[in-house]
């Protein structure tokens, strides 16, 4: 055998006992990964379509140039995504004239097994999913802010499930650079010295977390963070224990901290999984840290879904020709929401308008995909609030 057969069959082979572990640990052929998926069906993918290894990073397409406008997902000086609001709600904000700017760093939209990070090609389901995003989260940030959110070599969502040591940490470190580079750009060409908030979701917040810690904790920029909305990342508590400015929010008007929460069915509680112990909760009905439970009658609205986020992590990356319908009526009073041992349990949605959509169905009650439009209407108007708390602080300091 030579010594190129010899690695191709080692490789298969890693790859098939690789698959059976997956197997194995879920024993029913799904993994939880992240982004705005629940459970994909990835033993099949990850025995015959995971991307090679290693991580090579001179194999990534180029990086972006966020001078072009083309490279955001969302910018305030065109019309996008970012910019719907749901039926019957007001704002007064007109984009590129909001005394705030948001940051906004979406999360894993690539879930191709093509190569560790995704090609920037708008013309692909990938880009569909990241269109999602906007619709569908940083949308809640349009009535306080002007809306700011880079598009970036993200990670694979096969980072998640490899079992190939530091890869995961390897390639979420070069897509954070795409990041960094973008906040950057934002602060030098864009922000004009406003205040700003930092928003996320999962593979996001694993940037946003670093940005915090790189890029704003400890220096000037701490003084204009409103707050940091770093939701869906399992992000854990010990992150802020090194941080001087950065803390943890406890009350709906505390300024320059971070909110976080992972939703999960309350179905689950007390049935010995998942084990977030030591991670941040806010209750977004409350915005108390590791917040009991608050009732129904708290929940300010959810807001159904738009569009279709795409799991198909099988086949080409193909645009799908997905359709974004103008964002729906809110639903007040819709869930209650409770912290527990690092986890915000809510009602169950098994059987609401919310039980298809992404994220939102599949065992072990996670829904991820839901971290966003469940609290849809309680993120709309809390960042108001601190907003508005924030000018209001800034005026009165004033000489």
């Amino acid at each position: 055998m030579t010594g190129k057969k010899r690695k191709t069959s080692v490789r298969w082979v890693g790859r098939i006992l690789l698959g059976l572990v997956v197997l194995v640990a879920v024993g029913v052929g799904v993994i939880y990964a992240t982004g705005n998926g629940s459970f994909l069906k990835i033993t099949y993918a990850m025995i015959f379509a995971s991307p090679e290894l290693p991580f090579d990073p001179d194999d990534a397409v180029a990086p972006p140039d966020y001078a072009d406008p083309s490279n955001w997902a969302a910018l305030p000086v065109r019309d996008d995504l970012a910019d719907m609001v749901p039926e019957g709600v007001n704002t007064t904000v007109v984009q590129g004239t909001a005394p705030v700017d948001v940051f906004f760093i979406h999360p894993t939209g690539f879930l191709k097994g093509s190569s560790w990070t995704c090609s920037m090609d708008p013309d692909t389901s990938t880009e569909e999913n990241t269109r999602w995003m906007m619709a569908n989260q940083a949308s809640a940030f349009n009535g306080c802010c002007n809306v700011y959110a880079p598009r970036y070599r993200q990670a694979s969502i096969y980072v998640y499930v490899s079992r190939e040591p530091g890869l995961r940490d390897r390639v979420l470190g070069f897509a954070y650079q795409d990041v960094a580079r973008a906040f950057d750009y934002f602060l030098e060409n864009s922000n004009e010295g406003r205040p700003f908030v930092i928003a996320s979701h999962s593979q996001g917040t694993h940037h946003g977390v670093r940005l915090l810690k790189e890029k704003i904790d400890g220096t000037a920029l701490a003084e204009r963070l409103v707050a940091a909305y770093i939701i869906g990342g399992r992000v854990a508590m010990s992150h802020f224990e090194s941080m001087q400015d950065v803390g943890l929010c406890d009350s709906p008007t505390e300024l320059g901290c971070a909110v976080s929460w992972d939703t999960f069915s309350e179905a689950v509680i007390d049935k010995g999984q998942p084990d977030l112990a030591g991670n941040v909760c806010t209750n977004p009905l409350t915005w108390r840290l590791d917040g009991g439970l608050a009732g129904k009658e708290q929940h300010v609205g959810a807001v159904p879904i738009s569009g279709e986020f795409q799991l198909d992590i099988l086949g080409d990356d193909a645009a799908r020709g997905i359709v974004f319908e103008p964002l729906a009526k809110p639903i007040p009073n819709h869930v209650r929401a409770q912290c527990r041992d690092g986890v915000l349990y809510v009602s169950d949605q098994t059987d609401t308008e919310f039980g298809g959509g992404a994220g939102s169905r599949g065992g072990r009650g996670i829904y991820h995909g839901l971290d966003y439009p469940i609290f849809h209407m309680d993120i709309r108007e809390n960042v108001q609030l601190r907003v508005a708390t924030y000018l209001e602080q800034a005026a009165l300091a004033e000489p």
